[in-house]
Order: C-alpha cells, then sequence, then structure tokens
C-alpha cells in the first residue's frame, strides 16, 4: 500500500503539472516544459547506454529547439513514426544489446525529441485524449493480466506483460475511443469505427515503446531509468509509451487536417 500511494501521489502531481503546463502556456512555454523532460530523458538514456549524460541531454534538448524554431515538424513525426511501426519492432525481434550503443546513441534522439514536438503541435485537449489511450490501456492491461495472465508476451524482454494483459489493454482503449467518438463525432459507424482502429494502432505502439525502453534497460542490466519519481522510477519509466504514440497520433492528425 505504501508503494501504491507513492505512486498515485507522483501521478497526480505529475498530471496536475501536465494539464496546467497544457492548458496555460502558449506553445513556447509547452515547448519549454518539454525540454525540461526530455533533457530529463535524455539524461537517463545517456546513463543507460553509456554515453555523456550532460552533453547528451544538452544535444537532445538542443535539438528539439532548433526543430521547434524551424518549425519542420511534420517530416520528424513522419521518421518517428516509421521508427515505432518498423524499425523498433523488427530491433526488438533481433534484441538490443550493449554492442547496438551508437545506434542507441542516434535512437535516443528519435525517441525523445519528436514526442516532445508532438506535445507542442497538438492542441491540449488532443494531446490529454491521445495520453489518455496509454493510461487506460495501461492500467486495463495490468488490471487483466493480473486477473487472467496466462502467457507471456515478452518473457525476456518484460516478464510481467501478458498476451491476456495486452488484449484487456485493447478492449479498454477501445472503449475509451467509443466514448470519445460519441463525444466528439457522433455515434456514425464509420466514423466510431475510425477512432477504434486509431486507438487499437495506439494501443500497438504504446507497447512497443513501452517494450523498446525495457529492452534499453535490460541491456544496461536495471530495472529502472532513474529514482526521479518515487514510486515510478525514473523519467522514462514514466513517459516509455507516450514517447511512441505521441508523434504517431501527431502524424496522423496533421496529415488528416491536410486531406
Amino acid at each position: 500500500m505504501p508503494d501504491f500511494l507513492r505512486r498515485a501521489g507522483t501521478a497526480l502531481v505529475l498530471l496536475a503539472l501536465l494539464l496546467a503546463g497544457l492548458f496555460l502556456l502558449p506553445p513556447g512555454g509547452v515547448a519549454l516544459m518539454m525540454a525540461l523532460i526530455v533533457g530529463i530523458g535524455g539524461y537517463e538514456w545517456a546513463r543507460l547506454c553509456g554515453f555523456n549524460p550532460h552533453l547528451y541531454a544538452g544535444l537532445v534538448v538542443g535539438t528539439l529547439f532548433a526543430l521547434f524554431w524551424l518549425a519542420v515538424a511534420q517530416p520528424v513525426l513522419v521518421i518517428a513514426t516509421l521508427f515505432w511501426l518498423v524499425a523498433a519492432p523488427a530491433w526488438l525481434w533481433v534484441g538490443v544489446k550493449p554492442a547496438h550503443r551508437p545506434a542507441l546513441w542516434a535512437a535516443g534522439f528519435v525517441v525523445l525529441v519528436p514526442a516532445a514536438l508532438a506535445m507542442v503541435v497538438l492542441r491540449p485537449l488532443e494531446a490529454l485524449l491521445v495520453l489518455a489511450v496509454a493510461w487506460i490501456a495501461d492500467t486495463v492491461a495490468y488490471l487483466a493480466g493480473r486477473r487472467w495472465g496466462r502467457h507471456k508476451l515478452a518473457p525476456a524482454i518484460s516478464p510481467g506483460k501478458t498476451w491476456e494483459g495486452a488484449a484487456g489493454g485493447l478492449i479498454g482503449a477501445a472503449a475509451y475511443a467509443m466514448i470519445v467518438s460519441i463525444f466528439f463525432a457522433g455515434a456514425q459507424a464509420s466514423r466510431m469505427a475510425a477512432f477504434i482502429g486509431a486507438a487499437a494502432l495506439l494501443v500497438v505502439v504504446s507497447i512497443v515503446g513501452d517494450l523498446f525502453e525495457s529492452a534499453v534497460k535490460r541491456q544496461a542490466g536495471v530495472k529502472d531509468s532513474g529514482a526521479l519519481l518515487p514510486g515510478h522510477g525514473g523519467m522514462l519509466d514514466r513517459i516509455d509509451s507516450a514517447t511512441a504514440i505521441l508523434p504517431v497520433a501527431a502524424a496522423i492528425s496533421m496529415a488528416r487536417v491536410v486531406t
């Protein structure tokens, strides 16, 4: 119970800060908030991969500000989407190893920077609705896995995850997508199907993001990326799913606007 209370308390504080930042700050202020988050994430990533953490964190933050100033979010989001849909699953299949650390140096930028850009590109309510997909899927997957989990999803990477839990997360996200569709697009079947399909894609991507960060920790021989957040570990432990779903959701949203 004390661990649960620490986790819950930390989550509530983070949620309050996130909501205040999203809805009260201008885009530049949101970019500064994201720079703080990915700077910490970059520091932790560098420690996991054996790089200079201060230098790496500075490069990540500098890259974010440069891309924000140049206003070139769309190609960056497309690259990140391809990474999470193609490269990351293939990498997980092969296995993330210490010998891959030169590639992990570049991967850290793809993991962290596009997600931060997505938070600036998406409207505040859009960003919150997208993040809720990961939160709901994670919660339902945990409960379903505890109750019915029998078959391991990726035992060599994350022994606690099960196929039953993943299915529960998909069902929970589908129910959430139906509710969102009714509120924002009506109950028309085609629109609801589109919402459910998008939610299912984001859940799959969120699982890939979670597993990829776990694999990076495995190659470093550690359980948590840090100890910054009581009950959660490090910043990367808290944002692993978000780093994957945010750029994919933002790329979908920008493509929808263009068409």
